[in-house]
């Protein structure tokens, strides 16, 4: 899936991860899409929560060698 911009949280601890990510999500547009790299397993359930509260949209989300990545959708 393409992505208009990266971000790698992998190795950040809660709540880096949601921190970095809101950071990053408000330098996109609505409708642009966000890829998040983390390794902190309580993204599994911070990022779904936090992406929902803001209404945006995760497009995928997968795992890979300890690896979580998720597409976000900027409302």
């Amino acid at each position: 899936m393409n992505s208009n911009l990266q971000l790698d949280a992998k190795g950040l601890a809660c709540p880096m991860p949601i921190v970095k990510t809101k950071k990053a999500m408000d330098t996109l547009t609505s409708g642009e899409i966000l890829e998040v790299q983390v390794t902190d397993k309580g993204a599994l359930a911070d990022i779904p929560a936090w992406s929902k509260v803001g209404g945006h949209t995760i497009l995928d989300q997968s795992e890979d060698a300890g690896v979580i990545t998720f597409f976000i959708q900027k409302a």
